[in-house]
């Protein structure tokens, strides 16, 4: 390991992490290029708008606007002050670890803070990139390469086996377990498997709010684990209030991919005599089953708040954002913080304990 590898500072890592946060954001919002503020040139920066536009060519569920929003979301929190006062209180390694990051690709750069988390806190990143999602982290990675050149010996990607490992951070699905354990068991890990999330009613809430919540539903058509399935009603309450509330986010089902699970859960469930509600771009079934197919939600009533309490300790494992009054705000679920770990696992203490 040679010196420079060595010598790379957490401060020069958190400057190059803040401009490409600076990139990303520009990218998220389709700005026009301007000048060199984005740390990029013109033809450069056209480069990575090329490269946006054509994931959905690779991925159908890579539309152009799920992609920004997702550069959006991960711009916002790569400010030097964010990534300052999250990492001062973790450890800096002077012991660096190669650590494989095994990605999942549901949604865009889902792996993205686990690739940060990994840099940040003094270690070596091996990506393994899902097949849904392999070009966009590396066309970043190549930038901040750039913005901080010490990293350059700390950040590869691999398409086929990754080798000798110090640790592993792997996340997939529940069938992925199986092969998480077989092949990296091994090493110190955290696994992750399928999780959801949920939103609880209180009664009062505004169409507004419904709207909010749409985000939370339909963003990245559904396909995160911070995606809101299922839903927890008051007893009584007008379920036309939240159809009212969700009609701007009619839109998701013209694309292909979605209005085709839409069609056709509509049509298995229907052929099964299951009952549903159906305002013709998601569909509703009341049950207590946390997760739901693809472009339909689950729901349930309670008469008492504790047996919304219950519901949550029933099924915490499972859980992974809870919105509502007395929860996440309506509309924040995809605007996690730094400290919002995904499983509740903070990724940086145990990577600091490594």
């Amino acid at each position: 390991m040679n010196n420079y590898f060595c010598a790379v500072k957490r401060d020069e890592i958190i400057v190059g992490f803040a401009q490409l946060g600076k990139l990303m954001r520009a990218l998220g919002e389709e700005r026009v290029w301007k000048d060199f503020s984005a740390g990029v040139t013109e033809e450069e920066y056209a480069r990575l708008n090329a490269l946006i536009n054509r994931q959905v060519s690779f991925n159908g569920w890579f539309t152009k606007e799920n992609v920004r929003q997702s550069l959006r979301a991960i711009g916002e929190q790569l400010t030097q002050e964010e990534l300052t006062s999250w990492s001062k209180e973790y450890e800096y390694s002077r012991a660096p670890k190669k650590i494989g990051i095994i990605m999942a690709g549901n949604i865009p750069l889902v792996g993205f803070h686990d690739f940060l988390s990994v840099i940040v806190s003094g270690h070596s990143a091996v990506c393994k990139l899902s097949s849904d999602d392999k070009s966009l982290l590396p066309a970043l990675a190549e930038h901040l390469i750039e913005f901080t050149p010490g990293l350059k010996e700390r950040i590869s990607f691999s398409s086929g086996k990754i080798g000798e490992l110090d640790a592993v951070i792997a996340t997939g699905s529940n069938n992925s377990m199986k092969y998480f354990e077989q092949y990296f068991g091994k090493y110190p890990h955290i696994f992750r498997n399928n999780r959801t999330s949920i939103a609880v009613f209180s009664g009062d809430e505004t169409k507004e709010e419904i709207e909010q919540l749409g985000l939370d539903i339909f963003s990245y058509f559904g396909l995160g684990c911070r995606n809101v399935s299922h839903l927890v009603f008051p007893k009584g309450f007008d379920l036309d209030r939240f159809f009212e509330g969700i009609f701007p986010h009619s839109d998701v089902v013209n694309n292909n991919k979605y209005g085709n699970n839409y069609d056709y859960n509509k049509a298995v469930y229907l052929m099964n005599k299951l009952e549903l509600l159906d305002n013709n771009f998601v569909l509703l079934r009341e049950s207590k089953d946390l997760f739901s197919p693809l472009a339909m939600l689950h729901y349930h009533y309670y008469e008492q708040k504790d047996e919304v309490t219950a519901y949550i300790e029933e099924n915490a494992e499972n859980i992974q954002a809870i919105v509502g009054t007395d929860y996440l705000p309506f509309g924040s679920a995809q605007k996690p913080g730094l400290n919002d770990y995904a499983d509740n696992v903070d990724t940086m203490a145990w990577l600091s304990s490594l």
